[in-house]
């Protein structure tokens, strides 16, 4: 009984294809991007437990007090966008690593809804 799928090499022409899948498997930057990925993915996990005791927090701030407390809608925003500079490194959209291994922690200040 034969095999009738061909093999990787068999389905690239010139063999350009499997060169550079070969490429892309022992490329080191690669890997160590996975590293990271898998650092981050954790960090943002952690993130969002943490973000999610500053929304009660917040909430309950709110519901006692009837205002919004400054410092926690500056640690929120701070925290949103750390998590979307995380997202935005994990899938591909930049080559920036966020903090700590990277940028710096982001301000937490409010961006303009205008």
């Amino acid at each position: 009984m034969s095999n009738d799928n061909p093999t990787i090499d068999q389905v690239a022409e010139d063999g350009a294809e499997s060169g550079k899948m070969e490429e892309n498997l022992k490329s080191r930057t690669t890997w160590l991007r996975l590293l990271f990925m898998l650092i981050f993915g954790l960090i943002i996990s952690l993130t969002g437990m943490v973000g999610t005791v500053i929304v009660v927090l917040g909430f309950f701030w709110v519901l006692f007090t009837g205002e919004v407390n400054r410092e926690l809608r500056q640690i929120g925003q701070a925290i949103a966008t750390y998590m979307f500079e995380i997202i935005r490194y994990m899938t591909f959209n930049t080559d920036d690593k966020p903090f700590p291994f990277g940028g710096s922690w982001p301000s937490g200040e409010p961006e303009d809804p205008s």
